[in-house]
């Protein structure tokens, strides 16, 4: 392959450049790829990136030499993550981390959440009022939170729930855009500003935290299937175990990565459903034809349940790139590129290729029946070695969510236009949060309570 001197072709005006992505990355993209080819380059206050939506670009990024990436975007994340969060581990400290930490996220121990999921689910659902819209997004993102707290951080006395669940709420209302992509904004102006109150937020969570930490110390003998004690349990090769600090930033990160994200996703598949009546139907029937009291474990594997996920995640990627620092030279498409430059395989690039998906802005589930594609064609998660840990359960999770909202409860969407993405804090989703409306029971004793 040939190889070109200088970086892909992309404008430098940073400041615009930047403020184009934070604005609309989906749009962004999709305009720098028609101007500019595969790969090109933007030029942002982080750097330069190049980016590829390319399947070859992507298997390219993926499948190299772990060691070859730093990772991204380090102090503009450190301060919500912490130092020692797995988002900003490198090298083999990052092999060892991910290993300690892979165990809680998959097999049997993922399951044992299913009915935690399932009745935060049913607790949403009662706070609904007949014949009243509703925005779902905010009602997803109760469940998201309820989830994280008791499966993640395994807090279940009534008033620890409600404290972690304001401190929480606080942290990421604070947690702007500005302060993650302008770094130098991540400074306290006398007490005041977005930096001061993040601060605040963040200390009065990790407050909280570490009082939970000291108390699951104090009783060794005490285990539970949520995933702190799995982190307190988990032990190196050598034996030794994490230390509070890096419990702290991991529970962070998964607090960072999880919260919004899923709550989005669920919002967005009720969104999608409830604009195509026929595929509702045939979700609906697959559900009913589950049996009265499906186990958790048995509707994750209804196969269109399990298309209708991967769909909604497919057309508005959550993470609509993964990018990656170059900690030595590197070719991308046929650009010889210094360490330094950072890379990224555009996922909301990749899953609108209409050789891969046809029609590729239109729902269709059934794309993913008794088709798999390759992690090079279907990225919702990143890939590689960085391939986020808690996907498989995002994926459950969503899964327990709609099934256990779509059998049990019957909604409308109250939407008179089309939805497109708008701006959340750190990350994007549907601009209305979908409005819905509730219009009772499918069944006796569905009722919400």
């Amino acid at each position: 392959m040939s190889t070109r001197s200088a970086l892909p072709p992309g404008s430098k005006l940073t400041l615009l450049q930047t403020y184009r992505y934070l604005r609309d990355p989906y749009d962004y993209l999709a305009r720098m790829l028609a101007e500019n080819g595969d790969p090109f380059t933007a030029h942002v206050v982080n750097g330069d990136v190049v980016i590829t939506g390319s399947p070859a670009g992507v298997q390219q990024i993926f499948s190299a030499d772990p060691d070859t990436y730093a990772p991204f975007g380090v102090a503009a994340a450190r301060p919500v993550v912490g130092d020692f969060s797995l988002l900003l581990l490198s090298g083999e400290r990052h092999r060892k981390e991910r290993k300690l930490l892979m165990p809680a996220f998959h097999g049997e121990r993922m399951r044992a959440y299913g009915e935690t999921i399932r009745a935060a689910a049913h607790a949403a659902a009662a706070t609904w009022s007949k014949g009243q819209p509703f925005t779902f997004q905010n009602s997803s993102q109760w469940i998201s939170l309820e989830v994280i707290i008791r499966a993640v951080f395994g807090v279940a006395d009534a008033a620890r729930v409600e404290a972690v669940r304001q401190a929480i709420l606080e942290f990421v209302a604070a947690t702007a855009p500005s302060i993650l992509f302008f770094p130098f904004l991540q400074r306290d102006f006398f007490g005041r500003g977005p930096w001061a109150r993040f601060s605040r937020a963040r200390e009065k969570l990790g407050f909280l935290i570490s009082a939970e930490l000291a108390a699951r110390r104090s009783r060794p003998d005490e285990t539970g299937d949520d995933i702190l004690s799995r982190m307190l349990a988990a032990r190196h090769d050598d034996g030794s175990g994490m230390s509070d600090v890096e419990i702290h930033d991991e529970l962070l990160t998964l607090l960072f990565a999880g919260n919004e994200t899923s709550g989005i996703a669920l919002a967005w598949a009720i969104y999608w459903l409830h604009r195509d009546r026929d595929r509702l139907e045939k979700l609906l029937a697959e559900l009913d034809a589950a049996g009265e009291h499906p186990e958790p474990e048995a509707l994750a594997r209804l196969p269109y349940l399990e298309a209708v996920v991967h769909e909604t995640l497919r057309l508005y990627p959550i993470a609509p790139d993964a990018p990656r620092t170059l900690a030595r030279p590197f070719e991308l498409g046929g650009y010889p590129l210094p360490a330094g430059v950072c890379v990224a395989a555009a996922t909301a690039l990749l899953h609108v290729r209409p050789d891969i998906y046809p029609e590729p802005h239109q729902f269709r589930p059934e794309r993913f029946i008794n088709k798999k594609y390759s992690p090079f064609e279907y990225t919702p998660f990143g890939g590689g070695h960085r391939r986020c840990l808690g996907a498989a359960f995002a994926l459950y999770e969503m899964k327990i969510v709609l099934a256990t909202l779509l059998r049990h409860y019957r909604l409308a969407l109250a939407e008179p236009r089309e939805v497109k993405p708008g701006r959340r804090n750190v990350v994007l989703g549907p601009a209305t949060g979908v409005r819905v409306t509730f219009h009772g029971p499918r069944r006796s004793g569905d009722a919400p309570a």
